[in-house]
């Protein structure tokens, strides 16, 4: 019998690049210290709450070399809210119950020092309400939206922007040798940080933001002029959550019992019905890049943030700085409370650097 303190970690929501790297890092600084050893709660708190319970303790084998894969070793979900987490009746149909005092009991019971919870926006919200409830909760920022507004950036981020920027080059090429106009939809919910980053990265003529609600008019103007001056070709970045002015943003319910976002998608094939219904001269072509945003090998930034970030997670368990977050400020890793780290979502301000950059180079953002 070990008489070394435990520590859980866990990956709630979307898979991001880097979540090995910071897993990877936990365990390492672990294992410098010598005093505690690390275990993984399998798809998020699924692993603790499922009968018999999923969790594996971490060790050499299973996290050599996992900084420069993609994904999660410990497997994640968007369904494994504790507060609401999805049960089948004997019908066969789904509804969600509160299990969240028998996920705290589990964790008592198991001696865990403190749990570690590597997820975006939503899973940190379900960090701050255990830690609430008496759990010794310690968060990592991940998403590759970029949304968290505790943190400079979240890692995941970059390398999401880098395989968006790498697809947008290729479709440069063949709208110029086509004389199309290409519109390439991007990921990032609520926010326009991937797609900004991107149509500044890959020079596009059109980006469109849910910051800035867009004018099909100011598009249509902006498409013609083009192919007036003699370029004869248009290349926009427009990001999943982009709406119309005095529109909705387009998607669906989700149909998965316990997972309560809106399925965005689509806006891209959307704007591109609206264009072909009011001109003529330019053929229009959508790609929609979906997840592959979120695969594979994390670019060298995300790899050291992510893991100094876990070894910075590592350092918080041993100074029992319960109910904080990992947080990138200024080029330094700092803690901030997790209630800070939620309480805000993080869009892009009118006034932001990055839209003053854009619109000097030409960029139109439709409006």
């Amino acid at each position: 019998m070990s008489d070394k303190k435990k520590v859980l970690v866990l990956t709630g929501g979307g898979d991001c690049p880097g979540l090995n790297a910071v897993i990877r890092g936990i365990y390492k600084a672990i294992k410098y210290d010598g005093n505690y050893e690390l275990w993984g709660s399998i798809e998020a708190f699924n692993g603790v709450l499922s009968e018999p319970m999923d969790i594996v303790k971490l060790d050499d084998d299973l996290t050599r070399g996992i900084h420069v894969k993609g994904g999660t070793i410990i497997k994640t979900t968007n369904r494994g809210n504790p507060f609401d987490y999805p049960v089948q009746s004997e019908d066969g149909t789904w509804t969600t119950i509160n299990r969240s005092d028998e996920l705290v009991e589990k964790i008592k019971s198991l001696g865990f020092e403190a749990v570690i919870n590597i997820g975006g926006d939503g899973s940190q919200k379900i960090s701050q309400h255990l830690f609430e409830k008496g759990v010794p909760m310690i968060g990592v920022p991940k998403t590759i939206d970029n949304d968290l507004s505790a943190t400079d950036v979240t890692f995941g981020f970059s390398t999401a922007v880098q395989i968006a920027t790498n697809l947008f080059d290729k479709l440069v090429t063949t709208a110029e040798s086509h004389r199309r106009v290409m519109i390439m939809e991007v990921m990032g919910r609520d926010a326009g940080w991937i797609a900004l980053h991107t149509a500044i990265a890959g020079g596009a003529e059109i980006c469109l933001i849910p910051e800035i609600p867009f004018n099909l008019d100011q598009i249509l103007k902006s498409i013609e002029k083009r192919y007036v001056t003699g370029k004869g070709f248009v290349n926009i970045v427009i990001a999943e959550g982009a709406k119309e002015a005095e529109g909705e943003v387009v998607g669906s319910k989700s149909i998965d019992a316990g997972d309560a976002h809106v399925k965005l998608g689509g806006v891209g094939n959307y704007l591109r019905a609206r264009i072909e219904e009011r001109q003529n001269f330019a053929q229009v072509r959508t790609t929609i890049l979906g997840h592959v945003q979120r695969g594979g090998t994390p670019i060298a930034f995300d790899r050291i943030l992510a893991t100094s970030m876990g070894v910075k997670a590592f350092d918080m368990v041993k100074e029992k700085q319960f109910g904080k977050m990992v947080a990138y400020k200024n080029h330094r890793l700092e803690t901030v409370t997790l209630k800070e780290a939620t309480n805000t979502y993080n869009v892009i301000s009118l006034d932001h650097y990055l839209v003053e950059t854009a619109r000097k180079m030409g960029v139109s953002f439709g409006n």
